[in-house]
């Protein structure tokens, strides 16, 4: 990632991001987050993040720098690492390499769940952002490990029902997870093998969330489809 394009693809995340909390659209979950939970990095991380989603999701033609062909989940996996590293004073190559990060870890997760699924892709690119916030914090490899896997077990439920202004309230929680799944490794907590979807070991349990995307809600994504057009599936 060079640094022209890296300070491009940031300055147009950052953009609509602002944009939503400096106007007001959809439900306006960014200021929401800002106006009743507080001014730490950690809420604005999520705020800054729902917030640009809340542009995008009602017609803010602003441009967006997507990752797995989604423009929130490009906003999702940028926004809270920008946030922490700015908060931190960190370097620009430390920036760039927690983007990275937070990005390939997003499309590794999405590679087995595929392009259209019931699960909400917001779960998989704001898990991949508390990999990305951790490494800035200073996670090595088996602290991003934990931190994602703590992550996915908390979100994975969420499911995506169209692209609509709840989209942002979504991205708040999954970010929220994925800061959550850090802070539960630095004390000392962890969700094991065995509870429910977790498996020993990162790529086990990423294997499952694809399972689960792919596989598991495809009665699922029917369902939804069905329910937004107002008919009963049953009949």
């Amino acid at each position: 990632m060079c640094a022209k394009c890296s300070t491009g693809k940031i300055a147009y995340n950052s953009a609509i991001s602002m944009e939503g909390l400096c106007q007001s659209y959809g439900a306006n979950i960014g200021s929401t987050m800002l106006k009743f939970y507080g001014d730490d990095v950690r809420n604005r991380a999520i705020a800054k993040a729902a917030a640009g989603s809340d542009a995008r999701m009602s017609g803010c033609e602003l441009p967006v720098i997507i990752n797995s062909g989604s423009g929130n989940q490009g906003i999702t996996v940028f926004v809270p690492v920008i946030e922490y590293a700015r908060d931190l004073n960190l370097s620009d190559e430390m920036l760039y390499r927690s983007l990275v990060l937070s990005n390939l870890i997003a499309i590794h997760e999405k590679a087995g769940i595929g392009r259209l699924s019931a699960y909400c892709g917001a779960v998989t690119a704001g898990c991949a952002a508390g990999c990305g916030i951790a490494y800035l914090l200073g996670a090595d490899l088996k602290g991003i490990e934990h931190t994602l896997v703590n992550a996915l077990a908390i979100v994975s439920g969420i499911i995506c029902d169209g692209a609509k202004p709840s989209c942002a309230a979504k991205i708040a929680a999954s970010v929220e997870a994925g800061i959550l799944g850090y802070h539960m490794y630095l004390n000392g907590q962890e969700f094991v093998g065995g509870d429910g979807i977790v498996t020993k070991g990162v790529e086990n349990t990423i294997r499952n969330i694809g399972r689960l995307g792919r596989d598991g809600m495809r009665e699922t994504d029917k369902e939804i489809v069905q329910i937004m057009l107002g008919q009963d599936s049953r009949h």
